[in-house]
């Protein structure tokens, strides 16, 4: 159980330490720093959605025969047709953190400071639904993920999560919010994670047929995460050497950790 309650954890960990970079840094993360820890993060959560949840909802689909495939396709179609949505219904969380002037009066500045921290909270539904699921298919013993893989998923999470936090209390703390302030609400949009991940865990408790959907569906998630989020972010200006570098070595782990720990 201090395992999985650590699993869950460390997601909401991530953008905590993110969100305390207020504390540490005068402007913003270093550049590289930044672009390395995305595409690490990206790579991560793809090979995680192809070992992780994919092939396991396949696995558990195979009673189907040929249309083994049938449930993951569906979930992850859902799981980037919700992303889509979402990205279409709130701010879009890079544009709006990199704007270059802030806000001209106290109203307008509470509304955005407000409209930033719902869209990131917004947008980490979906990967504690992710960590959910992986723990859920875990706990059922019946979709071959183990603790490790499992676990594994939530660091590349949390590593993502961590400039995130960074995202949302650096800003803040440039338009003339207190230290304190800042790390609060960069911190306030990762508690949605942990949350998530709980619901997702019991509501699989009682729907065990529908892990296989449920497992596709946070991957089609992550990578529409991935490919919207963090691609762009980390290899804006065509400087995408560290990006790529980066992206090599979170899913070369994150395959190896998978397969031969799985």
């Amino acid at each position: 159980m201090s395992t999985i309650f650590f699993g869950l954890s460390i997601p909401f960990l991530g953008t905590t330490f993110g969100a305390a970079c207020v504390f540490f840094m005068k402007k913003k993360m270093n550049d590289t720093v930044q672009r390395a820890l995305l595409g690490f993060a990206a790579g991560v959560m793809i090979a995680a959605s192809v070992w992780s949840l994919l092939i396991p909802a396949m696995d558990m689909s195979e009673t189907l025969g040929r249309l083994a495939f049938f449930p993951a396709l569906i979930g992850f179609v859902l799981g980037i047709a919700f992303l889509f949505i979402l990205d279409k219904i709130t701010p879009h969380l890079h544009a709006m953190s990199q704007k270059p002037e802030g806000p001209k009066n106290s109203v307008e500045k509470i509304s955005r400071t407000m409209m930033l921290v719902f869209a990131v909270t917004l947008h980490n539904i979906p990967e504690g639904m992710a960590v959910g699921v992986v723990f859920a298919s875990f706990m059922s013993g019946s979709s071959g993920i183990s603790a490790a893989a499992a676990m594994a998923l939530s660091l590349g999470i949390a590593i993502q999560n961590f400039p995130e936090g960074a995202i949302i209390s650096m800003p803040l703390r440039a338009e003339g919010n207190s230290k304190l302030k800042s790390f609060a609400y960069g911190t306030l949009s990762g508690t949605v994670e942990p949350v998530a991940a709980v619901l997702t865990i019991l509501l699989t408790s009682f729907i065990l047929p529908l892990l296989p959907y449920l497992l596709s569906f946070a991957a089609g998630a992550m990578v529409y995460v991935v490919i919207e989020e963090l691609l762009p972010e980390a290899s804006r200006d065509e400087k995408t050497d560290t990006c790529t570098l980066g992206f090599a070595i979170g899913f070369a782990l994150m395959m190896v950790l998978d397969v031969a720990l799985g």
